[in-house]
């Protein structure tokens, strides 16, 4: 339902104490003198413009003399009676008098309000633009570093000699690492797929639109978290593990990384 403005309301009320006023110092009169009288002083100081109140007078007594209408006696002594159609009920306000749809409804409610604009582009071809000239600057540039610069590679493996320490390749050492920590079910299984399943639920925890980093603060702490946990595991397999997987420090005992 809508709401009823407060002047409105406040207005409505002192219509009626002096419509009451004055129907009680009008005791002598009767019941049907009163309604009208105080009708009228509730439209006169209600401030109600003079064309609505003429529409209002109109439709009510369009809605009193919707009655049957009996038709003159026929030939044969019988009246007929004729029943015209009722028009619909007008709705009213404060009083009982119809208002207007702009006195009754908040200006605020009615109002067009548009949304900020926010920098947008089309992912084509602003964005695969941009990544498609990155991997061919890439390429170019792996390819002329091949040329001037050969892979470190070993000489032919040695079947009957282990090679020690034996370490995994780098991306894989933080795990090496984990495996010397823990139960190969936790290391290689249990605390990857923790870190992984929170990663998948960083979206749906943290929903927040904006891509400023100071207002993603779950988000990247999440993220940095986890690479600087893997980071430091690769850093100490790499160089602080030494014959036998054993930890050395790299200025006493050696450097033992390759690639």
């Amino acid at each position: 339902m809508t709401e009823i403005p407060e002047h409105l309301r406040k207005r409505a009320e002192e219509a009626k104490a002096k419509a009451a006023a004055k129907a009680a110092g009008d005791a002598g009169e009767t019941a049907a003198a009163e309604a009208p009288a105080a009708s009228e002083a509730s439209a006169g100081d209600s401030r109600i413009p003079a064309h609505l109140l003429e529409r209002s007078k109109s439709a009510k007594s369009r809605a009193a003399g919707a009655t049957t209408d009996v038709a003159t006696p026929a030939a044969g002594g019988v009246a007929t009676a004729v029943a015209t159609a009722a028009p619909p009920p007008v709705a009213t306000g404060p009083g009982g008098h119809t208002q207007r749809l702009l006195t009754v409804v908040k200006a605020g409610s009615i109002q067009d309000v548009k949304s900020t604009p926010v920098d947008k582009v089309h992912t084509w071809p602003h964005l695969l633009a941009v990544e498609f000239v990155a991997a061919l600057a890439i390429t170019v540039f792996t390819l002329i570093f091949s040329i001037f610069v050969n892979a470190p590679l070993l000489e032919l493996a040695n079947l009957n000699e282990t090679p020690n320490p034996s370490k995994a390749p780098w991306y894989f050492l933080g795990l090496q690492e984990l495996l010397t920590m823990f139960h190969p079910m936790v290391a290689g299984v249990t605390i990857p797929g923790m870190g992984i399943f929170l990663l998948i639920l960083a979206p749906y925890i943290d929903r927040n639109p904006s891509n400023k980093p100071e207002d993603r603060k779950f988000a990247i702490s999440v993220f940095t978290i986890q690479m600087m946990f893997w980071a430091v595991l690769v850093i100490i397999g790499s160089f602080f593990r030494g014959p036998g997987f054993n930890f050395v420090a790299p200025w006493t005992g050696g450097l033992f990384f390759e690639l």
